[in-house]
């Protein structure tokens, strides 16, 4: 590592640095992207399921921090002093174990026909078309 004028670069402090970077990257197994999609307000909750024997450490952390009460991903990378992109990565795996659920809270489902189930609510449908047409706004006609 190169140093710069006026900085003194110790070992001991390229070694821890050189060291989280090799343990983050062991700890999602290389990958640098989660197989969901997550913000970093996506609010999670403990799953019916269990994180199985080959996840890390932290994503037993992460299902103990859950248990206590819902929380962010953001919340979640702050507390671990991990970066957000590996706790979105350790989420997933969660997520696909079902250890981890994202709920769907009551504001944004209407009732629900017992037949078909529980279906959005207008405010949803609405953000989400906001959403969209601000994605995407060349896709929409202007009204006249």
């Amino acid at each position: 590592m190169t140093q710069r004028p006026g900085h003194e670069l110790s070992r001991t402090e390229d070694v821890t640095e050189t060291a989280s970077f090799v343990r983050t990257y062991i700890l999602t197994a290389g990958r640098t992207r989660p197989r969901h999609t997550l913000s970093l307000e996506t609010v999670l909750e403990p799953g019916p399921g269990r994180a199985g024997p080959a996840l890390p450490y932290e994503c037993e952390q992460i299902l103990t921090l859950c248990r206590r009460r819902r929380r962010s991903v953001t919340e979640l990378a702050g507390t671990l002093g991990r970066p957000v992109s590996a706790v979105k990565i350790l989420v997933s795996d969660l997520l696909d174990a079902r250890a981890l659920v994202v709920p769907v809270t009551t504001a944004y489902t209407a009732s629900s026909d017992p037949l078909i189930g529980p279906r959005p609510s207008r405010q949803l449908l609405e953000a989400t078309l906001a959403g969209l047409k601000a994605r995407w706004s060349d896709a929409y006609p202007q009204a006249v």
